[in-house]
């Protein structure tokens, strides 16, 4: 009646494994996203393979940033409200992504988007769009 629990003699242990693993996915996530950012913004694709959203969102990249190719306009897509399985890859996002203006102007949802990259913050005056290649404008 006097032996430890299991809990008590291995639990400690158990614990600072399921730590770790969390960190080291967490490490893992981000080197994959920014790879592939890399890979996009400096060869402009290709977009496939991936990483999925959760992935994304568990190394703290937010949002996605997407331009329009009928206006030349980039804007920041927010992933945590995208109404995808987490397990989504990035790139499949790309086909259901329609510019709002262009789509009013042509009274049709307008689909010719590319994606650009995966950003942590919005796209603002002190955090402007990524450029592909050095010199964009």
């Amino acid at each position: 009646m006097g032996n430890k629990s299991r809990e008590r003699v291995y639990g400690g242990s158990v614990r600072a494994s399921a730590e770790r693993a969390a960190e080291a996915r967490k490490v893992a996530d981000r080197l994959a996203c920014e790879a592939w950012n890399q890979r996009m913004l400096a060869f402009q694709g290709p977009a496939q393979p991936s990483p999925a959203l959760a992935d994304a969102l568990n190394a703290g990249y937010m949002y996605l940033e997407v331009k329009c190719l009928g206006c030349e306009t980039n804007q920041a897509v927010a992933l945590d409200v995208v109404r995808r399985s987490k397990m989504t890859p990035i790139h499949e996002l790309e086909r259901y992504l329609r510019c709002k203006d262009c789509s009013e102007v042509r009274r049709y949802p307008y689909k010719r988007s590319h994606l650009v990259a995966l950003r942590r913050t919005k796209i603002s005056a002190s955090d402007p769009p990524s450029h592909w290649w050095p010199g964009e404008r």
